[in-house]
């Protein structure tokens, strides 16, 4: 049996998450919530990791790493700040919920000005880059559907608000079918330079 690329040298496989995270008040605000949430419905497990807003996962081999990040942090580079307003919350049927994200329209510009080099974050056919179309920060998922009915029935009509400027953006990794926790590989701050102050990085 031949062995899979996860083990032979230089073919790593880690798995990515290109996110846009609040500060710590608000990332504090969200795990209460979250507990909460949880505590009422007897979800054993809460959401793992910080609240954060996810532009794009993907897996990749290691070795790609430096050419992934030289192409993100030029997106950064020439990308604005921006103030991120979170409001209540929204549901995917029948097993997650999430609080709104209102402020779309500069959260999928930045996933537009990824999208181009999306080859680069393929693996292979089976294992493409998924980019997240509708921004939102989860609350709880894989819920039963009982968790799920009664959660919605409640959450929907109750009210949260937050905001944030996003400076930046964090690409998070962590070893592919490891289930360990993402660490922070980078943050990306958003420069707004103009594209001729960066054309010499272009082909890197």
């Amino acid at each position: 049996m031949k062995p899979s690329p996860i083990t032979l040298p230089g073919y790593a496989i880690n798995e990515y998450q290109l996110v846009i995270s609040p500060h710590q008040d608000l990332r504090d605000k969200i795990k209460t919530v979250r507990e909460v949430f949880c505590s009422k419905y007897g979800i054993a497990a809460p959401t793992r990791g910080n609240a954060h807003v996810t532009l794009v996962h993907f897996k990749q081999y290691a070795m790609m790493e430096e050419r992934v990040l030289g192409r993100l942090s030029r997106v950064a580079m020439g990308f604005p700040a921006f103030k991120v307003e979170c409001r209540d919350f929204g549901s995917y049927p029948s097993h997650s919920l999430f609080i709104r994200v209102a402020t779309r329209e500069p959260v999928r510009e930045l996933v537009k000005e990824i999208k181009p080099f999306q080859a680069l974050l393929r693996l292979n056919t089976d294992h493409k880059p998924h980019f997240m179309e509708e921004p939102h920060i989860p609350l709880a998922t894989r819920l039963l559907p009982w968790q799920y009915e009664k959660g919605w029935l409640e959450y929907s009509r109750q009210h949260f608000s937050g905001r944030f400027m996003a400076d930046g953006m964090l690409l998070l990794r962590r070893r592919a079918l490891s289930g360990e926790p993402y660490q922070i590989l980078k943050r990306m701050a958003f420069m707004n330079l103009p594209v001729s102050t960066r054309q010499g990085d272009l082909f890197g």
